[in-house]
């Protein structure tokens, strides 16, 4: 007798249907915290206890639009009950995706890198002594 084995692919899959669910719960919110909200990742733990929502901002503070996500973490997993085929919803909590942050910056530190190693490589004119040929 085969016993089902937990494959890793189910645990993807389940976090891709929250990030999906969980994005379009989210426009329906009425808190004025939550601002232009994208979800950029989920990551569920193993015994679908809980699940990590990171989430970017366009328009708002993250900080406040965490506090809103996270006092409304309760709602939308009752609302994901409706919608996730699995005997345990997870526990949401919301987390600030820094990574944008740092994509940019890590873009802005090549792009200077990239101009100081443009300016080293020019050649150097001679200097103008002011005599006439």
């Amino acid at each position: 007798m085969r016993h089902k084995k937990s494959t890793p692919n189910r645990s993807f899959r389940v976090a891709d249907q929250i990030q999906r669910d969980v994005a379009q719960l989210i426009r329906g919110l009425k808190d004025p915290r939550i601002g232009m909200v994208t979800i950029s990742a989920v990551e569920v733990t193993p015994d679908y206890a809980h699940a990590k929502v990171f989430f970017t901002v366009l328009v708002g503070d993250p900080a406040a639009t965490a506090e809103a996500l996270n006092e409304s973490a309760g709602f939308l997993r009752n609302s994901l009950f409706k919608s996730l085929q699995i005997h345990t919803v997870p526990t949401l909590h919301f987390h600030f995706d820094h990574s944008t942050e740092r994509a940019a910056e890590m873009n802005r530190l090549i792009i200077e890198a990239n101009r100081h190693r443009a300016q080293d490589a020019e050649p150097s004119l001679p200097a103008d002594d002011g005599r006439e040929d």
